[in-house]
């Protein structure tokens, strides 16, 4: 059976994407698009599109460092609308077989990442307001990512001394603190190092340059400086 081609309008709309954009793309080599017959019109495969909106990490990426369009289906601009899809996510969750005890930690740790860019940043966004928030289950995996503050210039609003990207994730994962002056205390980050060491749950997070790699079996806590900076937050959830 001939498989069917979708024109550029269907596929923009099933993205989420203008349709200037995916010409961008297709010229940029970023999603190429098929022609017929050497013409001239764009057409894509359904599976095609379903394998590129599933590159959650490079999406995320490319919008913290250079404001590269994405997917709108992973775009949360409110605390109500993550919580929405944190739900439904939730309720998929519950449906797969040996995740009865795994599902709550496992919406619980997205969520405080995804509360925690939202409450540092409300009314003090430098850049787009909201989070990337995507999900492939089948893989395993969540990407959270926003373009907000960061956790540096966050917490030297109550810990001024801090020295650098690495000292203030360090404080932000292990201390009960909060960059919401001026509110003292706060425990998101320190809670999600603690479900994660405890579970079968990996984690990548990175702030400006600094970053925390959970994975394996026997998780040890420790920031490092990585090879880039970013701006806001970046977060990779794997299960």
């Amino acid at each position: 059976m001939k498989e069917e081609l979708l024109n550029i309008g269907r596929a923009a709309g099933i993205l989420g994407v203008s349709i200037d954009t995916l010409r961008r793309w297709d010229e940029s080599g970023k999603l190429v698009a098929i022609r017929k017959n050497g013409g001239t019109h764009r057409y894509y495969r359904e599976k095609d599109l379903e394998i590129f909106a599933s590159d959650l990490m490079k999406f995320a990426s490319e919008w913290i460092q250079d404001g590269t369009p994405f997917p709108s289906t992973f775009y949360c601009p409110t605390n109500s609308i993550l919580n929405a899809r944190l739900t439904k996510m939730e309720y998929a969750l519950m449906q797969k077989p040996g995740f009865e005890k795994l599902y709550s930690l496992i919406v619980l740790i997205a969520g405080e990442i995804g509360d925690n860019s939202f409450a540092h940043n409300l009314g003090k966004w430098p850049d787009t307001a909201g989070v990337f928030f995507g999900y492939d289950l089948t893989k395993g995996i969540i990407v959270l990512a926003d373009c907000g503050l960061g956790i540096l210039e966050t917490l030297r609003q109550v810990r001024p001394e801090l020295p650098s990207h690495v000292a203030a994730v360090e404080v932000a994962f292990t201390e009960f603190i909060s960059g919401r002056s001026p509110e003292k205390r706060g425990n998101g980050l320190k809670l999600v190092r603690e479900v994660v060491i405890a579970q079968p749950i990996n984690l990548f997070f990175t702030s400006g340059d600094a970053e925390v790699r959970l994975q394996g079996s026997n998780k040890v806590f420790h920031v490092t400086r990585g090879q880039r900076t970013l701006q806001g937050c970046l977060a990779k959830i794997e299960f």
